[in-house]
């Protein structure tokens, strides 16, 4: 039904970067979030013990009435998308990728540097992204070690967090990399660090609001946009602490929303 929230989740708090696009392309569409912050991070887990996860979660958005599922985690995306949309056909489920294909088009010189994880950069996704848009320019790749953690920790803008940023890109840029890409959804959070860091000059790439157009496609498609005139009910759930998650929603969001623990 269209009036139906669109169900999102994420390994924490980084997918509220997507959920923020959604809202600002479909401010009509009811959100239920699920972040797994007892569970965080996924980039270091095996495949198949992120695949179980996601069963886990969108089984839950599921069975709560959502009609549709984002998979706003680009490590979750890679491992597990195909099982889902396998064990859920008639659920329309749409996920992250790393936007390797807008690097490669928008470099000047032809080196693109990717922050991601190391989830991310094992996937055959990922190295079908390579193979099929990367062949013809330079990619640099950092799983950003640790910057997970910061960013669910509120540490948004400290020293700690800005020397593991330069540790990160410092070395990109010297080997001329014009082009950065956030392969993960935690990264926005951080997105003006990272330009401050890499310079006006230089250009910083978020998926997110690619992965709110595709929703939009996909619900179209499926007749399940809700009507313009509908009132939103957004609902954030996270399965670990979230003691100081309100701020960060709030920061991320643009307003306060109703947030609870569960336990899946």
């Amino acid at each position: 039904m269209p009036s139906q929230a669109i169900g999102i989740f994420d390994s924490g708090i980084g997918g509220l970067s997507v959920a923020r696009a959604i809202i600002e392309l479909l401010p009509s569409e009811s959100l239920l979030y699920f972040g797994d912050t007892a569970r965080v991070p996924y980039g270091t887990k095996s495949a198949e013990t992120i695949r179980q996860y996601s069963l886990d979660i969108s089984r839950f958005l599921i069975e709560s009435g959502c009609k549709a599922i984002v998979v706003a985690c680009n490590t979750a995306s890679a491992a597990a998308l195909g099982t889902l949309r396998e064990t859920w056909p008639d659920t329309p489920i749409v996920g992250m990728e790393p936007a390797v294909k807008p690097g490669a088009n928008a470099t000047r010189t032809g080196v693109v540097g990717v922050l991601a994880t190391a989830g991310t950069f094992q996937s055959q996704r990922y190295s079908t992204l390579m193979q099929r848009y990367a062949s013809d320019v330079t990619l640099l790749e950092n799983p950003c070690i640790g910057l997970v953690e910061q960013i669910e920790a509120g540490e948004l803008d400290t020293a700690t967090t800005r020397r593991l940023l330069e540790d990160i890109l410092q070395p990109m840029l010297q080997q001329q990399a014009d082009t950065f890409v956030l392969g993960c959804t935690h990264y926005p959070f951080v997105a003006p660090l990272i330009q401050e860091i890499i310079g006006s000059g230089r250009t910083l790439i978020n998926p997110a609001p690619a992965v709110a157009r595709q929703l939009s496609r996909v619900l179209q498609v499926h007749h399940l946009l809700a009507p313009p005139e509908a009132i939103p009910n957004h609902q954030l759930f996270f399965s670990g602490d979230y003691s100081g998650t309100e701020a960060l929603a709030k920061y991320m969001l643009g307003g306060a929303f109703p947030i609870a623990p569960l336990t899946l």
